[in-house]
């Protein structure tokens, strides 16, 4: 599973000139109404709704840097094709169009209501609506649904996506993907049941109470096995939502226009206002921005965050049109055990006392536009988070360094003078960089010579992915990032701390935890159907695992994101890691 897993994070608008300016830039535009510009002011698309509307027509027009892993719901794994994805793809279930927390809830889409559930959590049967169709009107039926969930199994053709279904419906990898399936209608995973085109049913092997948070992924979509074209399915994928696809140039645009068979009264999620979609894709962050302030187009698809010279012009002269959400991400660095000296304790607690949180704070981008300083390894987003949770008192002094401890600490690990390490940082993050570089300082006042080696950032699976690799290269310290899959203690942090992600390669696990006692907590967690008794379950398998202190986050992470004046029925969405949910925006024509 893991393997996969670091294509979800996205990548971070930033960089690393002049730290002093971020400082500024966090306080500029501070309450006069000049600074508003021509929105509907600063963060009033945050937990509300900023100009809500009905109204349907004109054209939604949408910018990024980055294009998709892929379109294809199957394979997708950046944050923002979930999001997107909404306009072409249906599931079962999905997330509650809703801002702020309320859209964590889980509401019916496809299905008429959520799950009946049955034999302890193990048995889950779903009724389809009425009046499902495909884009050219024929009814979408259970077994496409099956069918499209199948494909997940066919890892030698459609890799890349997440594949939490196939490890929770065939633990043993018993079946072997629809491309490769021996049954008549290519439907024999054994583990779902289709008795009739509108009942679907789901038989664990064992019960998982984030099931339905499976289901509601991108990867549980319907498709049509006439339809399917295999590995190029994401060029051009057939649409069971509101908005189907007319065109689309990899690295240049993309032209959604309304599925005329999609029937609103199928749909209670999608609102379906624009009468067109568009995407223009450009490689330059800050010609974006300009193009995003200008007012040319509507919304950055990627939703990084304004880079720094267009957020110092933003917030003084346009902050009516920015949101500053927190994303659900952690940036943070780790220490991978197998590395000499941080296979002792005590010298992984030497550098979480002796780093500075505040100037790593301020490299991510202050208080504003790189999030507040994190205390632990769960995230606010996730249920059983405790913000207030900070073990090794990262808030104490405003987040300064703790360099007593920080030199008792190395007393005890044998290195009272300190040791040499490498900081291994993505060479395509400035913001990384500048955060490796602020953490080298403030090691080295307490004799920890930390060298920075920036590596090819494309190139992370076989890299700090590979245990091996990171060993032979003296990586002591990590700078990375994790965002969670869906907003519960199994979405965001079994692929970084549970014993069975540790792989040779792909490998997410970073500082090789393997703690039997935190294993255990995963299977207590996900045998639990009460969701606020798993949270808890959850709270505890965190504090197991700052006790081990491999891991030193910097912030819980914001951004400060552009809101067209255009726009209408805006809300940023905790599900969606503080984006906009992009099936709900409208424009004025």
């Amino acid at each position: 599973m893991t393997t996969h897993r670091t294509s979800k994070r996205r990548l971070v608008a930033g960089s690393a000139v002049v730290v002093a300016a971020l400082l500024t830039t966090a306080g500029c535009g501070g309450g006069g109404k000049k600074s508003e510009g021509s929105g509907p002011g600063f963060n009033a698309a945050q937990n509300k709704i900023a100009n809500p509307s009905d109204k349907k027509g004109g054209t939604l027009k949408f910018i990024g840097t980055q294009d998709a892993d892929s379109w294809d719901p199957q394979r997708g794994y950046y944050g923002f094709v979930w999001d997107y994805a909404r306009y072409y793809t249906r599931q079962l279930i999905t997330y509650k169009p809703a801002p702020g927390e309320q859209s964590k809830e889980l509401v019916p889409d496809m299905a008429t209501d959520k799950a009946k559930i049955s034999e302890g959590g193990k048995r889950y049967e779903y009724t389809l609506r009425p009046d499902l169709t495909w884009q050219d009107g024929k009814p979408i039926t259970s077994k496409d649904i099956k069918y499209g969930i199948e494909r997940i199994w066919a890892q030698d053709v459609l890799s890349g996506g997440p594949i939490y279904l196939k490890d929770t419906l065939d633990p043993k990898g018993e079946y072997k993907g629809p491309y490769k399936d021996k049954h008549p209608e290519k439907l024999g995973l054994k583990a779902i049941e289709t008795p009739d085109d509108k009942t679907i049913v789901f038989k664990l092997p064992k019960p998982n109470s984030d099931f339905e948070q499976m289901l509601a992924m991108p990867a549980a979509s319907p498709a049509r096995q006439d339809k399917d074209t295999g590995s190029r399915y994401g060029q051009k994928p057939f649409s069971s939502g509101p908005y189907q696809w007319v065109s689309y140039e990899p690295k240049k645009s993309m032209v959604l226009t309304r599925n005329p068979h999609w029937k609103k009264s199928s749909d209670p999620v999608r609102k379906a206002l624009p009468d067109k979609v568009t995407l223009t894709l450009i490689t330059n962050s800050d010609e974006m921005d300009k193009r995003l302030i200008k007012g040319d187009y509507d919304v950055d698809l990627n939703a990084t965050g304004i880079g720094q010279a267009g957020r110092v012009e933003a917030l003084r002269k346009h902050k009516g049109n920015l949101d500053n959400p927190m994303t659900g991400f952690i940036r943070y660095a780790v220490f991978p055990q197998t590395v000499k000296p941080f296979n002792n304790i005590e010298c992984r607690k030497a550098v979480i006392y002796g780093a500075d949180k505040q100037s790593l704070q301020t490299a991510r981008g202050g208080p504003q536009a790189g999030g507040d300083i994190a205390t632990n390894m769960l995230p606010p987003v996730v249920k059983g988070s405790d913000p207030k949770y900070d073990p090794y008192g990262a808030l104490e002094n405003g987040g300064a360094p703790n360099t007593a401890k920080a030199k008792e600490a190395l007393k005890k690990c044998g290195h009272p003078n300190g040791f040499k390490t490498t900081i291994a940082v993505r060479n395509n993050k400035p913001v990384e960089v500048a955060t490796a570089e602020s953490l080298q300082a403030s090691l080295k006042k307490i004799g920890i010579q930390a060298e920075i080696e920036q590596y090819d950032g494309s190139m992370t699976t076989g890299i700090i992915g590979n245990p091996a690799y990171v060993k032979k290269h003296n990586f002591g310290i990590i700078i990375m990032g994790w965002g969670p899959d869906f907003p519960t203690g199994q979405g965001f942090s079994q692929p970084l701390v549970h014993s069975k992600y540790i792989l040779d390669n792909g490998n997410n696990n970073y500082s090789m935890l393997n703690d039997p006692e935190i294993d255990a907590k995963f299977t207590q967690a996900q045998s639990e159907l009460d969701e606020d008794k798993a949270a808890k379950i959850y709270a505890e398998m965190n504090k197991l695992v700052s006790e081990h202190a491999v891991y030193l986050p910097f912030v819980f992470e914001k951004n400060v994101i552009w809101r067209s004046s255009r726009l209408t029925n805006v809300y940023t969405a905790d599900s969606f890691n503080g984006r906009y949910d992009y099936q709900a925006l409208g424009v004025v024509k």
